[in-house]
């Protein structure tokens, strides 16, 4: 097995941007549905003015060069593909930290974050603060896809991980991430415990056993909420996960082909994750954002991929692990369902925190926030 790493930057070509444009002048919406509100999906009325504003006046360009303003790399680890950005911070004794995201995201999910966790003392924070970062996308995920062969578990990306930083050098190094991320991150401390010196997930690295629900009247009410919220979600958002996990291929079809199909498949969580959750997502997460996200999916084809790795392990959900013993920290913004008690059975928690403001898509959402508690968390950790 290889284990060359190849620089790597994205170059769209024009004929593959032109024909985004022409699917999306031809596009055919649907009729709305009684009422047109996301009861029964992304409203017909929403998605035309985004899918215009896509057509016209969206500049993937632009997008491509942020991407391209750090550097790229490619790699192949256990016969898959694996891009991945890699910023190296100019503070001496910046520790490296290991971003992953979830789906629906990408690794446009961290570039509002690079800067302050690499360059803190350019973003009114110390110096002594600053990380090394690598942000790759999970296999089967954009330019890490698709995949080829199954068995993409949380633990065996974990695996892949560690396998990566051992191959950048990395002797010591953190881990962050949330959904997929808060996921596979505790996978690369059980695998590598002795190299990772702290795990940091938003979201919370497990969701509450169903069991739970025997436990409502020793819970707080703000946990009691989060069971509510659970409960809720079952009942009315289990949809996508039951036809990813099961038919990830049929439903391909229809997202590799449309553009619209795809953006409405990706918006439609960016809404129900987003907090508040009555606020249309474009209106918390800046739409450029929110179309690069979709883009990533559209021009590499991945949809099928990202939903068959991102599901087809749905039964490892809520399925304790074993603890690695390293230090691991949870912020729970006010979208997040996550609670401690049971997080603990298999992490070693020494640091949680709840926010009153945020949701799912923490690091494009609540940067800020984000990045401050990422900063203290591993300050007594480097």
């Amino acid at each position: 097995m290889s284990d060359q790493i190849t620089p790597f930057r994205i170059d769209i070509p024009q004929a593959e941007l032109d024909d985004l444009r022409s699917r999306l002048t031809a596009a055919r919406l649907p009729a709305p549905l009684p009422g047109d509100d996301w009861d029964t999906g992304v409203p017909v009325h929403w998605l035309r003015e985004l899918v215009e504003y896509w057509r016209t006046g969206y500049d993937w360009r632009a997008a491509e060069a942020e991407f391209n303003r750090y550097p790229g790399f490619l790699t192949e680890i256990e016969g898959q593909r694996i891009h991945f950005l890699h910023i190296r911070s100019a503070e001496p004794n910046a520790v490296p930290l290991l971003l992953t995201h979830g789906w629906p995201g990408s690794i446009a999910d961290f570039l509002d974050v690079i800067g302050p966790l690499t360059d803190p003392g350019a973003h009114g924070g110390d110096p002594a603060d600053a990380f090394h970062l690598v942000i790759p996308a999970l296999p089967g995920f954009g330019f890490s896809g698709p995949v080829s062969e199954p068995g993409w578990s949380r633990a065996r990306i974990g695996r892949v991980w560690a396998e990566l930083m051992n191959r950048l050098g990395y002797e010591r190094y953190g881990v962050q991430g949330g959904d997929i991320g808060g996921a596979v991150s505790p996978e690369v401390a059980r695998h590598a415990p002795e190299r990772v010196i702290g795990v940091h997930v938003n979201g919370g690295p497990s969701l509450p056993p169903p069991s739970a629900v025997d436990d409502l009247d020793e819970m707080t009410d703000l946990e009691r909420d989060r069971m509510r919220r659970i409960a809720d979600f079952m009942r009315e958002q289990f949809g996508y996960i039951a036809i990813q996990s099961t038919r990830p291929q049929t439903l391909a079809y229809g997202l590799v082909d449309s553009p619209v199909g795809q953006l409405a498949w990706i918006m439609d969580k960016f809404r129900e994750w987003t907090h508040p959750r009555n606020v249309v997502p474009d209106k918390i997460i800046d739409r450029d954002r929110l179309l690069t996200t979709a883009m990533l999916y559209w021009l590499t084809g991945t949809a099928g991929s990202a939903a068959y790795v991102g599901y087809a392990h749905t039964g490892e959900w809520g399925v304790p692990g074993v603890n690695s013993g390293v230090p691991t920290a949870v912020i729970a913004f006010a979208h997040d369902v996550c609670i401690r008690r049971y997080c603990e059975q298999s992490n070693t928690i020494t640091r949680w925190v709840d926010v009153d403001r945020g949701g799912h898509f923490a690091a494009m959402e609540e940067p800020e926030i984000l990045v401050g508690d990422i900063r203290e968390f591993f300050r007594d950790l480097r």
